[in-house]
């Protein structure tokens, strides 16, 4: 085999390298698991974005084929508190909570609301970095970000 041979037979092997890991990489992203952060501050978008989450559950065909977490900081934490919800809300929380949606409430803001973890419906865990440290970090994490 002359070096011009060699040569286009060396080429040929790393295109087809390249082109089936470009492929995998493809297969590998469509089947992941997509991930969503809501971000929810505003206290009257509380019953709006929890529709939201479970038409997103629902539309993606199920719990399992999407992973949510909603943050939630600001004056909308104040009607997660089990004393301030009423019975419709306490079931929307807890449907969304146990389709495995991550409720995570802001340290500040609990802080600023003298509220502790057992103030708040169950489900929810502290965001002990704060809200938007939480909302920062679930991006770089790769969840795509979003406040209706």
């Amino acid at each position: 085999m002359d070096r011009r041979n060699i040569f286009r037979a060396t080429l040929a092997a790393i295109a087809g390298a390249v082109a089936t890991r470009a492929s995998a990489d493809t297969d590998a992203k469509s089947t992941a698991v997509p991930k969503v952060v809501y971000h929810l501050a505003d206290a009257e978008k509380v019953n709006f974005v929890l529709g939201n989450i479970k038409n997103h559950i629902e539309g993606m065909g199920g719990p399992d084929k999407v992973t949510i977490a909603l943050v939630v900081h600001g004056p909308a934490l104040r009607a997660f508190q089990n004393s301030s919800s009423d019975a419709e809300l306490k079931s929307k929380v807890a449907n969304v909570s146990k389709t495995g949606v991550g409720l995570h409430a802001c340290v500040n803001t609990m802080r600023g609301m003298n509220i502790t973890l057992s103030d708040l419906q169950p489900g929810f865990v502290v965001a002990d970095k704060g809200g938007v440290v939480r909302l920062a970090d679930l991006q770089q994490q790769g969840y795509v970000y979003l406040r209706p």
